[in-house]
C-alpha cells in the first residue's frame, strides 16, 4: 500500500472493517467515511457475484467518495471477502434478506445520518426490493443499470446481434433460446456475442474506467488476501442457476412504479442488457415521481468515467 492511499485512510473518521449477520451468514462488510455525520451509501454491486468497482478491498482507494460520504463496501455472500459456495437453494429473496439485514444494522450505527443506496445491474434488483421493504429507512437511490424485464432474449438484443458481424451459428443459439428457460451455455452465448459485437456493455465512444488501477488496489488492499481477490472473479457463484433462472423470469415494473422514496435511474444509451429502452417506457408510463432517469451518452452497461461522474453528482444532488 502506497503512502497516498495510507494517508487516506488515516484522514478519515471511519474506516473500519466490520463482521454483520446478514440473512443468517456472518458477513464482512468495509465502512469508510471522512466524518461520522456524513450520509451512508450502501454500495449493491453487479453480477451476481462482481464486487467491482465497490468492493471490501477498495479501503483509501476512492477520496472523492469517502470525502463525502460514508461509503458501505459490501462483497455480497458469495464472493471477494464473504466467499461462500452459492448452490441453487439461494433465490433472489435469499439476497434482498441479507441486503435488508444490512441496512438494519448500519440504521443503528448511524441513527442521525441518511442512508442512501448505489447499484449497479444486479444490484438494481436488489435495490428494487428493498425500496419498498425498507422505505422507512431509506433516502433514496440511485442506480446504474435498471434490471427490469426480459432481459438478454429479447427483440431489442437479437436485432441489435443481427446487424453487428455475429457468426451466423451463434446468432442462431440466441434467436432458438427459451426466453424465460435458456440454459447456461445460451447465457453465456449472449453475454460473449453482446461483450464482442455490440455496444451493450461498453461503448466503444466511452472514455473507459481506470479498471487497472482499480485491480491493482484491490491487489495491494490491506483488507483483501489473494485468496479474497481471486475470489472477486472466480468465486461461489460458478455451481449457481437459480438466480438467473429466476432474474430471466422476473419483472420490477410493479416495484419500481410503487416506490415511496426517490429512485434516479442512470442509463447508458446503447446499454440493451438492462435495457434503456425499457427503462423509459416503464418511467415514463409511472407518473411517479419519486421515480427518473436519466441516459447518460456514449454509455454501455459497464459504467465509464461519464457514468461514474455522473453517478457522483447524483449521490452529491440527493444528499
Amino acid at each position: 500500500m502506497n503512502k497516498k492511499r495510507k494517508a487516506i485512510i488515516e484522514q478519515n473518521e471511519i474506516s473500519e472493517l466490520v463482521t454483520f449477520s446478514l440473512g443468517g451468514y456472518e458477513q464482512k462488510v468495509l465502512i469508510e467515511g471522512k466524518s461520522k455525520n456524513l450520509p451512508v451509501v450502501i454500495t449493491l454491486h453487479g453480477g451476481p457475484g462482481t464486487p467491482i468497482p465497490f468492493s471490501v478491498g477498495c479501503r483509501g482507494l476512492f477520496p472523492e467518495f469517502t470525502d463525502k460520504f460514508i461509503m458501505v463496501y459490501w462483497d455480497q455472500l458469495g464472493c471477494g471477502k464473504n466467499n461462500y459456495k452459492i448452490d441453487d437453494s439461494f433465490k433472489i429473496s435469499s439476497f434482498v434478506e441479507m441486503t435488508s439485514d444490512l441496512i438494519d444494522n448500519l440504521k443503528k450505527m448511524f441513527p442521525e445520518n441518511k442512508i442512501l443506496i448505489f447499484s449497479t445491474s444486479w444490484g438494481s434488483v436488489l435495490s428494487a426490493e428493498v425500496a419498498s421493504l425498507k422505505a422507512d429507512a431509506l433516502d433514496g437511490v440511485i442506480v446504474c443499470g435498471q434490471i427490469i424485464k426480459d432481459i438478454f432474449f429479447n427483440d431489442e438484443v437479437i436485432g441489435t446481434l443481427e446487424k453487428s458481424d455475429i457468426p451466423k451459428r451463434k446468432l442462431e443459439i440466441i434467436k432458438g433460446a427459451d426466453p424465460k428457460n435458456a440454459t447456461p451455455n445460451e447465457l453465456k452465448t449472449v453475454n460473449a456475442c453482446l461483450t464482442k459485437y455490440t455496444d451493450a456493455y461498453n461503448n466503444k465512444n466511452g472514455e473507459k474506467a481506470p479498471m487497472g488501477t482499480i485491480i491493482m488496489g484491490l491487489m495491494t488492499s490491506p483488507d483483501y488476501s489473494f485468496k479474497d481477490f481471486k475470489a472477486v472473479v472466480d468465486n461461489g457463484y460458478k455451481v449457481n442457476n437459480s438466480i438467473w433462472d429466476e432474474l430471466l423470469k422476473s419483472d420490477f415494473t410493479e416495484k419500481l412504479c410503487s416506490v415511496k422514496i426517490p429512485y434516479h435511474i442512470l442509463q447508458g444509451d446503447t446499454d440493451i442488457v438492462a435495457s434503456t429502452a425499457v427503462v423509459k417506457s416503464v418511467v415514463d408510463a409511472s407518473e411517479n415521481e419519486n421515480l427518473r432517469y436519466t441516459i447518460v451518452e456514449n454509455t454501455g452497461h459497464f459504467p465509464g468515467v461519464e457514468m461514474m461522474n455522473k453517478v457522483f453528482e447524483s449521490l452529491c444532488e440527493l444528499a
